[in-house]
């Protein structure tokens, strides 16, 4: 495997803050790549700096072995770079329907041809079907997104992320908010996203990390503290620290079974 997504001595400072420090990370091609840490630790900053919404103060950024650091977001977009955030992002007062066909129309070029006859658009009817029967959504496909249950909304969003043809789809807390249902439909839909594709996720839900993710980043205080699959990460007594404090970390020392909290 090699790196489709790398950085090297990384970092961002917010007026005197460091909010991310000399961070090397190294996303495999292919891969489900988790980033996780405790609030603060400077995930989502790492996300803008990635995708290019905010400047890094020191770094640099590569993708596809290209030089990033300095490149539009729009452009890193275009280049297949894509993102979804933890904000709602749907068209409200549009159906589920029309806000997937609206981001496939991205495909004729700059235009979102609001002017143009149903009929004309008609040839995206048959993908725009296909990745409502992914999210789960073809029952809802004529209901206003806005209107939509929390859970169902979060399909949409990421299903109009696929819709985009990511080849690296980064997924900031994608399963934020969502019960139980959802979060087992929600990862059904990441795994399947996910062929063909590198995925980058910020999740919360370390049962969700276990499970679907080949690889793991922990943050702390802007800096990695450690990383690995799961079963290597979750042992780490550096990470048991950062998740529930010091006295669980001597506990792991001696040979007890603390871990970070699934979920």
């Amino acid at each position: 495997m090699t790196a489709i997504l790398e950085t090297q001595g990384l970092s961002r400072t917010f007026s005197g803050f460091r909010a991310l420090s000399d961070v090397n990370l190294s996303v495999m091609e292919g891969s489900i790549h988790a980033l996780i840490g405790p609030n603060g630790a400077g995930k989502t900053t790492c996300f803008n700096l990635l995708t290019r919404f905010i400047d890094a103060t020191a770094g640099r950024i590569r993708y596809q072995g290209r030089d990033i650091t300095h490149t539009r977001a729009d452009a890193v977009a275009r280049m297949g770079l894509v993102r979804s955030f933890q904000i709602s992002a749907v068209f409200g007062q549009l159906s589920v329907f029309e806000n997937l066909r609206l981001a496939l129309q991205r495909q004729r070029g700059h235009s979102m041809d609001w002017w143009r006859s149903d009929r004309t658009l008609q040839r995206f009817d048959e993908r725009t079907h296909e990745l409502l029967a992914e999210a789960g959504l073809s029952a809802w496909a004529q209901h206003v997104a806005g209107e939509l249950p929390y859970g169902r909304k979060r399909a949409l969003e990421l299903a109009t992320t696929l819709a985009l043809q990511p080849r690296v789809l980064l997924l900031d807390e994608p399963m934020a908010g969502m019960g139980a249902e959802d979060i087992a439909h929600a990862s059904a839909m990441i795994r399947h996203a996910a062929r063909g594709r590198t995925v980058l996720m910020v999740e919360h839900n370390l049962s969700v990390v276990a499970d679907l993710c080949d690889r793991i980043t922990v943050l702390a205080r802007g800096e990695v503290l450690a990383e690995g699959d799961y079963a290597t990460v979750s042992r780490d007594p550096r990470v048991v620290e950062a998740y529930l404090g010091h006295g669980h970390a001597g506990q792991r020392k001696h040979g007890a079974t603390a871990q970070p909290p699934h979920g």
